[in-house]
């Protein structure tokens, strides 16, 4: 493989800086997080994918949220990532209460899907464009997905066969089997179930990039050596350490947890997205950002899948932030309506 160096570097130091502005937001500091002028003007995702609003509302919410059996947690997840939006999640609980398979109806998730779109409130995220083809006979987009779901879970019970599962890769192969379902969208999902108690697979046992990821590699590489792009992938994970190191750069990980492929993937997406602007002369299909930053007032109350036996450390990082500013549980409570970190054990 050949190395483009100046790009290749530049994915190292944003990873650095971007892990920055996360831990100087967890302590509390005021925007903005970080000095260099392209993150602070842009949005970009977190070095870590799980710390990540939509992820964390996720892990939160969706998987740690309730009293969900086995099979309702798998249901939950990929409903949630069908449509990647909270408010859309949030919707379907407020009308329809705990969201499980047990009760999970076409006709009355459709209804209250379409009051939604009937008031002008969209439905699915705008980061990433999930297929939307009629392979189920619906000219609305929405009707296909529980459709999907309906297919996968009543008929198939999919979620019994992603149980039974015995890697990553074979959850990913469950759902890539179904239509609507892609391989960018298939292997994100594989990695939020993953999140969940219902499987436990290393994160670096299999890997697959989306397009951003694709053209990140492309921008970071001169030549791949007929390496395949999930084989430069896991090459990252392992190279991290003696990279930043090269580099001189005191990384801060997640509390002992180094990065993962998945998290590797996601950065050479990020890193495709930041060259548009630090290094225009490199040419592809994206020339510029389009999502600017804007601090989002809502707290987000961080919560990592407790296997991973890092909560602790988010719990003492409030505790001695507190202790620190001088706020008292009390005066925090007032002043926003409640903890803005759950604690919990790891």
């Amino acid at each position: 493989m050949i190395i483009r160096q100046h790009i290749f570097d530049t994915y190292w130091k944003f990873a650095a800086l971007r892990q920055r502005a996360f831990f100087a937001r967890l302590h509390g500091a005021e925007p903005p997080w970080c000095d260099d002028e392209i993150i602070g003007k842009y949005k970009f995702c977190n070095a870590y994918r799980a710390s990540d609003r939509v992820s964390q509302y996720l892990i939160r919410k969706v998987i740690y949220g309730g009293g969900c059996g086995d099979e309702d947690t798998v249901f939950r997840i990929v409903l949630f990532k069908l449509f990647n939006r909270i408010e859309t999640w949030e919707h379907l609980e407020r009308r329809l209460g705990e969201l499980a398979l047990s009760s999970f109806d076409f006709s009355r998730y459709d209804a209250v899907i379409q009051e939604a779109l009937d008031a002008g409130q969209a439905i699915y995220t705008s980061a990433y464009m999930s297929c939307a083809n009629k392979v189920f006979g619906y000219d609305r987009k929405h009707r296909n997905h529980l459709a999907l779901l309906e297919r996968m879970f009543v008929t198939d019970r999919l979620a019994c066969a992603i149980l039974q599962a015995k890697s990553l890769e074979g959850v990913y192969r469950n759902l890539l089997s179904y239509p609507l379902i892609g391989r960018f969208t298939a292997y994100q999902v594989a990695i939020d179930i993953n999140y969940s108690p219902v499987v436990d697979f290393s994160e670096n046992d299999f890997t697959v990039p989306g397009p951003g990821a694709e053209r990140g590699i492309e921008k970071c590489f001169v030549d791949s050596g007929g390496k395949d792009e999930s084989y430069i992938i896991r090459w990252m994970v392992e190279r991290q350490d003696d990279e930043f190191a090269r580099l001189g750069i005191a990384f801060q990980d997640l509390w002992g947890r180094p990065l993962q492929c998945i998290d590797c993937q996601g950065l050479f997406c990020e890193t495709d997205k930041y060259c548009r602007e630090a290094h225009p002369e490199l040419k592809s299909n994206r020339t510029r950002i389009k999502a600017r930053f804007s601090p989002n007032p809502s707290p987000i109350r961080y919560l990592y899948p407790p296997k991973w036996g890092i909560n602790a450390n988010v719990q003492q990082v409030v505790a001695t932030d507190k202790v620190r500013s001088g706020v008292t549980a009390a005066h925090e409570r007032a002043d926003s309506g409640g903890s803005v970190f759950p604690l919990c054990g790891g």
